[in-house]
């Protein structure tokens, strides 16, 4: 007689879910400091304590388990964005949340940087990338709930008339030229842009400055801004990495 395959219960169901979300965490790790090439499976595999043959059993090739360190990242990160794009607020307030958010991400979420540095050279090398899946899948829902919730404050009359992308460049794309011109920055100017001070200086101008720029009553803006400031201290990091004293 044919033996019946015995049920998972609850508790084997969330030991594997457990398995694997150790490992995705292991994965993120690899690839963030060695890239897909340079990433070793059996170091992933002995960071998360397993064996390789339950590596491959969960995600089947080191490229899958790549693609679900990416999906892991990314989704994390679109699912809080979104919860700032649909938090309590006006439209205005949300939009420089939304800003703030982003500096923190850069700030606290460095492998999903790297991870997202590494597909981007990736893409305009034209190699195998999963860039586009991830654009479709992930981060144009991110785009779309932007742009509501910028033509939202225009049409309330609180934000100028000004093209929602450009309010997406103006606030994402300083805080990325931020932490990418600071090696520069160290030479030329008269601070160390990664000291604690600074990058707390920078977070509040760059609220501080959206507040002003975008607000057709710069009143409420500056108000707001204190606000959103006071209800969002700063992220505790001991020491950003690429930190180090002034020559």
């Amino acid at each position: 007689m044919r033996q019946k395959t015995p049920k998972r219960n609850d508790n084997d169901n969330d030991k594997a879910e457990q398995t694997r979300l150790r490992i995705l965490r292991a994965a993120i790790h690899e690839f963030s400091e060695h890239g897909l090439a340079g990433a070793r499976t059996d170091a992933i595999a002995a960071s998360a304590k397993v064996n390789k043959a339950l590596l491959y059993y969960y995600f089947k090739s080191k490229n899958n388990l790549y693609v679900a360190a990416l999906e892991e990242m990314a989704g994390k990160v679109i699912e809080g964005t979104l919860a700032v794009l649909s938090s309590p607020g006006s439209a205005g307030e949300r939009t420089l949340r939304l800003a703030l958010s982003h500096f923190d991400r850069i700030l606290t979420q460095r492998q999903f940087q790297s991870l997202m540095q590494q597909e981007m050279m990736r893409f305009r090398q034209e190699q195998s990338s999963e860039i586009p899946i991830l654009a479709k899948k992930v981060f144009a829902p991110l785009m779309r709930r932007t742009q509501e919730v910028v033509e939202e404050g225009i049409r309330s009359g609180e934000l100028c008339r000004v093209d929602w992308l450009q309010v997406v460049y103006s606030a994402f794309g300083a805080n990325v030229f931020y932490f990418l011109s600071a090696p520069m920055m160290r030479i030329i100017g008269s601070f160390e842009p990664f000291e604690l001070s600074a990058l707390e200086a920078r977070r509040r101008a760059a609220v501080e400055f959206l507040s002003q720029a975008l607000f057709v009553d710069r009143s409420r803006g500056a108000k707001l801004a204190k606000r959103v400031l006071s209800d969002t201290p700063m992220p505790e990091i001991k020491k950003f990495p690429g930190w180090r004293k002034k020559p």
